[in-house]
């Protein structure tokens, strides 16, 4: 069964969502500064809940590999997605957060493809349920320091113990400058049909001050590359708070993307962390634009992109009224996990590579964060888990309720009461009360059926979601979080 094909998602009845997907997709935003300043504060972009930092090292790889002997428990087993972490790079974009490694010895990259089939073959080992892939995806990183030879033999490496579906949803992610003609095609040769393409801003001040420097015609010759090749849909990824950035320069670069054209665009605040992530610390704080000339580029943007009829997904989502998100959204289909927004729902995660994060049943598991820690775990002939966690009952609950206020705006209470045999308001009840501010400022509504978000809401959808974390509500620390607005 495809992911998302049952009547009901979340509880609720498919005929409502359909219709509570398409009135919130065309509903329009209200961007209000001062609300907005009010509830910019620090908080998790939910791609999972409980939250990353919420796992334990209690979680190894005995209960990992527990929860993959059991998949099909019951005779009802969950589509099945892959993620591949790839964490080599050229060069250091000094925005970026991710887990790399930057090296110009792409040589690396063989020893690291070894490792990750012994990975692959310790998962398969104990893997139960079916094999086929509803979804697959290379991160970084750069996916595209591998060179061709060594594409073809991740692809074999997956293909030996996965199989791809005709039907499936296979994307990679593309920086344009390690891209040399010719790439695009062989990933489409090897079953790849989306991409997401990194760009952040094309202002060459800009691209200067985060070290990334990238033509707009390298930009545009993958992506026609990609739509030769039969790729399905394209992403673009845009960052606003760079260094040196402004409004007005800004709307030239969403000019250029306009004219581009992709299917879907992302469009991330750069949250500044020097105390986390070192290379954010060759960012002059005096060459960031201040909070006021970030909203302006917020507010900017989601302006030029909805007049130009791109439907506001969520978070820092757009898409094309044909595309696969918009239209998941409409069906009542999205869903939200570690790669953002997501067509599937309900589907268990296989994450291979150094830190990537998977989800089997009700759980998460982390691997290690090193190359060092990774390739002994597997010498060893161990799963290289560093942590993960095991979702108790509250803690599903919670996440169907996020679940919900992010990619739908509304929640069921009758859905939520009838799913997990409680009452709502008495449940929740410090949680509702908690809630009356963002009644009063009309970011939701409330009645006895329904919480719903607002268009005056929907940009502080995150802040919203906080309110139902137990973890934050008990007053864990929320410092290394990344501002909602």
């Amino acid at each position: 069964m495809p992911c998302g094909a049952s009547g009901i998602q979340w509880g609720y009845p498919a005929a409502y969502l359909n219709f509570q997907s398409l009135m919130i997709s065309q509903q329009s935003l209200v961007i209000d500064p001062d609300i907005l300043r009010k509830f910019t504060y620090n908080g998790p972009r939910y791609t999972s809940y409980p939250t990353a930092d919420r796992f334990v090292e209690a979680f190894d790889e005995n209960v990992y590999k527990a929860w993959l002997s059991k998949r099909s428990v019951g005779g009802i087993g969950r589509p099945l997605s892959l993620y591949v972490h790839l964490p080599f790079c050229d060069t250091i974009c000094f925005y970026c957060a991710c887990n790399k490694i930057v090296t110009r010895d792409h040589s690396r990259a063989d020893r690291y493809l070894s490792y990750l089939a012994r990975e692959a073959a310790l998962v398969s080992d104990a893997l139960d349920g079916d094999r086929r892939l509803a979804q697959l995806h290379w991160g970084g990183g750069t996916p595209t320091f591998l060179d061709p030879k060594q594409l073809r033999e991740l692809m074999g490496i997956i293909t030996r113990h996965f199989k791809l579906d005709a039907s499936g949803e296979y994307s990679i992610e593309i920086d344009p400058r390690s891209v040399v003609p010719g790439t695009v095609s062989l990933l489409g040769e090897l079953g790849m049909n989306r991409m997401s393409v990194g760009v952040q801003d094309f202002d060459p001040i800009v691209q200067k001050a985060v070290n990334r420097i990238q033509s707009e015609e390298s930009t545009r010759a993958v992506m026609d590359e990609a739509r030769a090749s039969g790729f399905k849909s394209i992403n673009m990824d845009l960052i606003y708070g760079l260094p040196k950035q402004n409004a007005e320069s800004f709307e030239r670069t969403i000019d250029r993307v306009l004219d581009i054209g992709p299917d879907r665009i992302a469009l991330y605040s750069y949250a500044h962390l020097p105390h986390m992530f070192k290379p954010q610390r060759r960012i002059l704080d005096e060459e960031l634009p201040s909070p006021d000339e970030k909203l302006a580029m917020l507010s900017m943007a989601i302006r030029r992109f909805t007049d130009a009829g791109l439907v506001y997904i969520g978070m820092d989502h757009f898409a094309r009224p044909d595309d696969e998100l918009a239209v998941a959204q409409r069906h009542g289909r999205l869903h939200r996990n570690f790669q953002g927004y997501s067509t599937h729902s309900d589907c268990d995660l296989v994450a291979l590579g150094v830190t990537a994060i998977g989800s089997i049943g009700p759980t998460y598991v982390q691997n290690v964060r090193t190359l060092d820690d990774y390739y002994d775990r597997l010498d060893s002939g161990v799963l290289p888990v560093m942590r993960g966690i095991e979702l108790t009952a509250d803690d599903v609950l919670r996440r169907k309720v996020i679940q919900s206020l992010m990619c739908h705006g509304a929640v069921s209470i009758e859905a939520i009461e009838t799913g997990h045999l409680i009452e709502f308001e008495r449940y929740f009840a410090e949680e509702l009360e908690d809630l009356e501010p963002f009644i009063a400022d009309g970011l939701i509504q409330r009645d006895a059926e329904w919480l719903t978000v607002t268009p005056r809401g929907r940009l502080l959808v995150r802040a919203v979601c906080m309110t139902f974390d137990r973890y934050l509500r008990q007053r864990q620390r929320s410092a290394s979080y990344s501002k909602v607005i």
